[in-house]
């Protein structure tokens, strides 16, 4: 199978060089590898400049942006740049943060999944990410059945009907919502271990953290829904401030009458899906 990995990458000096080797090393090796070199002040384009040179499978174009490290809308206004560059001519696309290191048997496991499961829309591993002690530890969200939106690979068709990926926080749980309602199936596997460099979140604007809500808000979960996932939320992390922060959020997006990012239609698919696994943990 094709497929094509489309990388954004922000001052990723560190870490960017082992997530291009990984992705050097893969047993089936993509079409193309587009990284997308959004507005880095580092050494992140050197990097990946020797990697042009090391391989034909690598390409770059260049990003300006905002400084601020920002959930949903940086990175994916950088993917969908380089997205937006290539043709049609894939099985299908990966969307891959730049501090991820790969399985050498990764994408061939991934695209045995499609090839076998034509239901299949968003496929992925499991990321591990180091503990205090040098070990590797299962970091996942509540919800097994997501995959993260450091490693998400798509099928073209499942792709094209979702209408690609949101600019918006809460980008990588409304295109697995979307992928449900068209139909597909939302695969993990959990014999991929991929691991995760740097620790989710840390480079994030501390102003991110009021996003979440917002986010709820904009996918149409409805006051009730946000307050129970909020909850729940808050109650995993152990940090109470977390449902202050959500509930913030959402509110004042329903104030500002902020835009939505899915149909009216969408959104009652959305609410009948979450009711339906909140009725689930109770029976």
């Amino acid at each position: 199978m094709n497929y094509y990995v489309v990388i954004p990458a922000h001052n990723e000096e560190a870490f960017i060089e082992k997530t291009l080797q990984s992705l050097l090393a893969q047993s089936l090796a993509p079409k193309k590898v587009l990284v997308v070199n959004d507005n880095s002040t580092d050494k992140t384009e050197t990097i990946i400049n020797q990697y042009l040179l090391a391989s034909p499978i690598f390409e770059k174009i260049n990003a300006t942006s905002t400084t601020d490290h920002m959930p949903g809308s940086k990175v994916i206004q950088a993917f969908n740049k380089g997205y937006n560059t290539l043709d049609s001519d894939y099985d299908f696309i990966v969307k891959l943060d730049a501090d991820i290191i790969l399985p050498n048997n990764y994408f061939e496991v991934v695209a045995a999944t499609f090839e076998t499961n034509k239901k299949a829309g968003v496929v992925g591993g499991f990321i591990y990410e180091q503990d205090s002690t040098g070990d590797w530890k299962l970091n996942h969200p509540m919800n097994k059945d997501h995959v993260r939106g450091a490693i998400k690979a798509y099928s073209k068709k499942c792709f094209e009907a979702i209408d690609g990926l949101k600019t918006a926080m809460g980008w990588d749980t409304v295109d697995e919502l979307l992928a449900k309602f068209y139909g597909y199936d939302i695969i993990t596997l959990t014999n991929l271990k991929v691991k995760h460099l740097r620790p989710t979140g840390k480079a994030y604007n501390k102003k991110a953290k009021l996003l979440q809500g917002k986010a709820m808000y904009s996918m149409r979960y409805g006051l009730i829904i946000t307050l129970i996932a909020s909850l729940k939320m808050a109650w995993m992390q152990k940090k109470p401030k977390a449902f202050v922060a959500n509930m913030s959020g959402y509110l004042t997006a329903y104030k500002e009458k902020a835009p939505y990012i899915v149909t009216p239609r969408e959104g009652k698919f959305i609410r009948s899906l979450r009711w339906k696994g909140i009725k689930q943990q109770f029976i």
